[in-house]
């Protein structure tokens, strides 16, 4: 079959690729910014034992993401298309995210917690069935570099938004809805039902948009199908089948990390991408703590957080077009900085808690736009370089990735309050902290992200972009291997 090459993604294809960031960024924001509190301050569980209730599923998710991968390259293989993973995921996701917020009362901390924990495995298998086949679909769908950047500016637009209104609206709604447990299970239903409706429509939309490779059936049977590059080149259905000459079913699941080690664009787009995930998840997960403890208001946490994604919705725009002339990598850079030097200044409110925080927090804000759209906008261009029959192996290995930062920024959260002697309480009581667990709530929040995002911007200057130029007359030339 003669390969297909989409000069230009149809709309419907792109409209039904970015409702799908409504269901990635609303799970991948809500956990993060209120789990820890709701298992502390609602669940009576110690910081501890959160901090495993919290990390333990991510661990599994962690696990799971590239044998996913391979399932998905075996779809995508035999049916050309990567929906019918993603339909199970998003079908399936609600039961263990509104479970998750569903403790019965009465149960002590400790059941409390395995509760939690439980449901959170199940939501987080879900997603993972429907994040890593979604991840790599924009290879799959355009071989055009404009183009890819084009895809990912509306994703990230309607991840923005979707952040916006999930990590915004989420507290909202539980406050609205009373607090305390209750109001956590009427806030885990509603976002339940929004992230469902924008996978779905992700399946619906992206369904039957023609693909830009080739299906190779396999030599041996029992085995994954293969692709071959649209604009020739090597055939990696080996590479998929094979290790050190041996078939292997499970060949796909060490292609990515195969790519891991050949590949030294993948490698550091990728130690990057889960440095500045980890200080995201720092961030997030401390932001409460900051409203509540800090800041004395725990609606505040509405506020921050609508300062933090709100600018994301103005600026994408700009960082587009300032990508388009100075290339993705140096844009990446750009908001990287910014992300950095903002989070360092809140370190004031050590000092002087207050709102004057909102200004940085924005202008953080801006940068972690930049910090959103450019890696997701990097990837397709590496899978391309590295051949995309290692495309759902490599995103395995991104959504790996991107959760266990996510996941670690709780948990040293939650480890750095058990330090600071941080008391545990239910809903109906608020205890007063002490001097050192209030210090580290503010550090959590501003500097130890500043370190983490200048960390990955020490590895980003080993990046050299696999596209050999930014340029739109070359904007489909891949680079030979």
């Amino acid at each position: 079959m003669a390969p297909t090459v989409s000069v230009r993604i149809p709309r419907r294809a792109v409209a039904g690729y970015a409702a799908g960031s409504v269901g990635t960024g609303g799970f991948g924001t809500l956990p993060g910014l209120v789990l820890a509190y709701y298992l502390t301050d609602t669940l009576a569980v110690p910081a501890l034992l959160a901090t495993l209730v919290v990390i333990v599923p991510k661990v599994w998710d962690v696990l799971i993401d590239p044998a996913v991968g391979a399932l998905s390259d075996r779809e995508a293989g035999g049916r050309q298309t990567r929906t019918r993973l993603m339909a199970l995921g998003a079908i399936t996701l609600p039961v263990g995210f509104i479970g998750m917020f569903a403790a019965p009362a009465g149960l002590s901390p400790v059941l409390a917690g395995l509760w939690v924990l439980v449901f959170f495995v199940l939501a987080t298998t879900s997603f993972s069935l429907f994040q890593v086949p979604y991840i790599a679909l924009p290879a799959d769908l355009t071989g055009d570099y404009g183009e890819r950047t084009r895809l990912m500016a509306w994703r990230i637009a309607v991840l923005a938004l979707a952040i916006l209104l999930v990590g915004a609206g989420g507290p909202a709604v539980r406050d609205a809805a009373g607090g305390g447990a209750g109001g956590y299970l009427v806030m885990g239903v509603v976002i339940a039902t929004l992230l469902l409706a924008g996978m779905l429509a992700t399946v619906l939309g992206v369904g039957g948009t023609p693909r830009i490779f080739r299906v190779v059936l396999p030599a041996e049977p029992g085995f994954s199908q293969g692709f071959r590059r649209s604009a020739g080149g090597r055939n990696h259905s080996e590479d998929v089948r094979r290790v050190n000459g041996t078939p292997t079913k499970f060949g796909e699941y060490r292609a990515g990390l195969a790519a891991l080690r050949e590949h030294p664009a993948y490698r550091v787009l990728l130690t990057a991408f889960v440095l500045q995930a980890l200080a995201t998840g720092v961030m997030l997960a401390a932001a409460q703590y900051v409203a509540t403890y800090t800041l004395a208001d725990q609606a505040a946490l509405t506020f921050l957080f609508a300062a933090l994604v709100g600018p994301a919705l103005l600026v994408m725009p700009l960082w587009t077009k300032y990508a388009a002339r100075v290339g993705k990598p140096a844009a990446f850079t750009a908001a990287s900085v910014l992300f950095a030097v903002a989070a360092l200044t809140m370190v004031g409110l050590v000092w002087a808690p207050g709102a004057w925080v909102y200004l940085p927090v924005a202008l953080a804000g801006v940068g972690y736009a930049g910090m959103q759209l450019f890696p997701l906008a990097m990837l397709p261009d590496v899978i391309t370089a590295a051949g995309r029959a290692r495309g759902g192996a490599m995103s395995g290995l991104w959504t790996a990735g991107e959760t266990t930062g996510l996941a670690l920024g709780p948990a040293v959260v939650l480890l750095l309050l058990a330090v600071g002697g941080f008391r545990s309480s239910t809903a109906d009581q608020v205890l007063a902290q002490p001097d050192a667990a209030h210090l580290l709530i503010v550090l959590a929040f501003s500097l130890l992200p500043a370190v983490l995002v200048g960390v990955s911007l020490l590895v980003l200057r080993a990046y050299r972009d696999p596209i050999l130029t930014d340029r739109p007359d070359h904007a489909t030339a891949e680079v030979p291997e």
